[in-house]
């Protein structure tokens, strides 16, 4: 009755299970669990041994694996081989094998599990590890999984090769002592870099810095760009897996643009700067000296009039289209003086702008509203010259392109600072007019604006048109 049982419990195990004589070697009792997988019957197992099913198995490996069983050195042995079945296929399998107690038959019990599936999860396993080394591997930049805990306690828990490479140190070294990396960052950069982790952190938004490390190693500075994705673990701690990757070149490369930029802009307003000047020099000197000539061809012609006799009426008709030439030569004059430089910016910018909205109004005839918060408004020549030119070029662009009806022009003052507001009700300014490689009246609207440390931007108005709004910071 006991032996049925056991024999009933054996063949319902699910692991390939088997007794085999210590003399023989031949198989006692295979369970149906191993018979099936096997595709053989307990008929034809019974004149078979663990060599016959067991390919990589010799007699000296068996009697190896069996010794420190039959020497009594332990009471279980564990080994892997290859079983083959009957149709020719092969699968992997690993064995626990017992020795029968002393007073029993002398048998042995193996207890087998096919492990296919295990070591094909370890190929995969494996392949994957190697997929992820060879992505890393060329990714530029430091790969690094980093967390702090909620005692504010910061760890690296992964750092890839290139960690020496940029910064200096070897991952074993971060990892040993997290710390580091904190020393690295420039003490001017190390408020943004601890704010930055810590609006990620309780945002659970991606951490994005930029800083400067300095690398005693080789004395020098690096910008490096820090991107990490976050996520919150259940007792506070969170992690973040990123890129760190070097950008100095970039960031250079950045500067000395702006630099350039800084520069060019610069020299774009001292050229303003020094056309106006020209400009102004040219005014006076045609109000003063072509002006002054006229005037006094017009006193000359005064008294040539006086003594032509009346009865020389030909003679009288060339003084008075001489007189009538000079007259419009004279506001010729007023007008090219006007032109550079508009006498009225010595009332103030505020009468400057009304006038010229008046001016506007009567040569394109489009209704031009002026107001403004202050009979007067304090501004140095240059920012008041400034102002007025974009305002000028404003309505040129107005009159050419807007197809507008009506203008509404604001001048106000606010604190520290001046804001002209230059709203129309026509087509409207779409993006990519502004950005047409020809729209240099927009590109030098912003660059006047823009010497006086000031902002320029074109939105769409309330009255369908465009909003063109000024502000210039008043000294």
């Amino acid at each position: 009755m006991d032996g049925a049982w056991l024999l009933t419990v054996l063949d319902g195990s699910f692991s390939e299970i088997y007794i085999v004589d210590c003399t023989t070697r031949r198989f006692i009792h295979v369970n149906e669990s191993a018979q099936e997988n096997l595709q053989y019957t307990m008929t034809q197992l019974e004149v078979m041994s663990p060599l016959d099913i067991a390919p990589e198995l010799t007699e000296a490996s068996l009697k190896k694996i069996l010794h420190p069983l039959r020497e009594g050195i332990t009471d279980r042995v564990t080994f892997q081989t290859v079983h083959r079945r009957r149709d020719g296929s092969t699968y992997p399998i690993e064995f626990r094998l017992f020795r029968s107690p002393e007073h029993t038959t002398p048998v042995f019990i193996a207890i087998g599990n096919d492990i296919s599936q295990h070591q094909a999860a370890a190929v995969a396993l494996q392949l994957s590890e190697l997929r992820y080394q060879a992505i890393v591997s060329n990714i530029p930049g430091l790969v690094y999984q980093f967390l702090r805990r909620s005692n504010d306690n910061i760890e690296f828990t992964y750092v890839s090769d290139r960690c020496e490479d940029l910064l200096g140190i070897t991952a074993n070294e971060l990892k040993n002592n997290p710390d580091l990396f904190l020393d690295l960052i420039m003490n001017e950069d190390r408020v943004s870099y601890l704010e930055s982790m810590q609006f990620s952190a309780q945002q659970l938004l991606t951490w994005n810095w930029k800083g400067r490390i300095w690398i005693e190693a080789w004395q020098d500075i690096k910008w490096i760009d820090i991107r990490a994705t976050p996520s919150a673990m259940p007792d506070g701690t969170v992690v973040w897996d990123g890129v760190i990757t070097n950008i100095t070149q970039t960031k250079l490369e950045e500067i000395e643009a702006k630099r350039s930029s800084e520069r060019l802009a610069e020299l774009s307003a001292h050229i303003q700067q020094v056309k106006e000047q020209e400009r102004m020099r040219i005014a006076r000197e045609v109000h003063d000296d072509l002006g002054g000539n006229l005037t006094a061809i017009k006193m000359a012609l005064t008294l040539v009039k006086r003594r032509v006799a009346e009865e020389d009426t030909v003679m009288i008709e060339k003084v008075n289209y001489i007189d009538t030439l000079a007259d419009r030569t004279i506001e010729s004059v007023h007008r090219i003086a006007g032109d550079l430089r508009p006498s009225i910016l010595d009332f103030g910018i505020v009468a400057a702008i009304e006038w010229q909205s008046q001016e506007f109004k009567r040569q394109m005839g489009i209704p031009c509203n002026f107001s403004s918060t202050d009979e007067d408004i304090e501004l140095n020549a240059d920012q008041a010259t400034a102002l007025f030119r974009v305002f000028q070029e404003a309505l040129t662009n107005i009159s050419k392109h807007a197809h507008a009806t009506q203008v509404n022009v604001n001048l106000k003052r606010i604190k520290n600072s001046i804001t002209l507001d230059i709203a129309d009700n026509g087509r409207g300014m779409e993006q990519s007019d502004r950005l047409k490689p020809q729209s240099f009246g927009i590109r030098g609207m912003m660059e006047r604006v823009g010497s006086l440390g000031g902002k320029l931007s074109i939105t769409a108005s309330p009255s369908a048109g465009s909003l063109i709004s000024i502000q210039i910071p008043l000294n």
